[in-house]
């Protein structure tokens, strides 16, 4: 089991069915949830599942389904249409991570977007967990289209 970093497949197909709006003001509501090292996400992720989803080792700063991000409304740089969304963080934390799954939480089943290796586990103990996103822009946005 392994967490790669990719657009999941299904999510190509329903940008184009329009089961996706990234605007700011008035699109969907993503969320990002955590996962263990034991998680398999991938380009075949279709949806979140809670299955090895990250768990609190004490206090309760986590909880299922993660966090809603707040999304930036798509902008075109050059010829590349970027997604980005703000930095989030986990206050008072104390969990361990390998990866997350962005999805959008608005629509029917909870769809996936984009899995996020970490590169390793990541572990926080009574501090602070966040996630920063990279600069908007068609060389290192998040979620790129070209």
């Amino acid at each position: 089991m392994a967490i790669t970093s990719a657009v999941c497949n299904s999510f190509k197909t329903e940008v184009l069915t329009a089961v996706h709006n990234f605007t700011a003001s008035s699109g969907n509501t993503f969320n990002l949830a955590l996962y263990t090292s034991s998680a398999t996400l991938n380009k075949s992720t279709t949806a979140y599942s809670s299955s090895n989803e990250i768990s609190n080792t004490s206090g309760s700063a986590y909880s299922a389904k993660g966090k809603a991000l707040t999304s930036v409304t798509p902008a075109l740089s050059t010829d590349t249409a970027c997604c980005d969304f703000s930095d989030i963080s986990w206050t008072s934390a104390s969990f361990t991570a390998n990866g997350c799954l962005i999805f959008n939480d608005s629509a029917s089943g909870d769809p996936a977007v984009c899995a996020i290796a970490f590169g390793g586990d990541k572990t926080v103990s009574s501090g602070t967990f966040t996630i920063q996103f990279p600069t908007a822009d068609a060389d290192n946005a998040i979620l790129r289209i070209a």
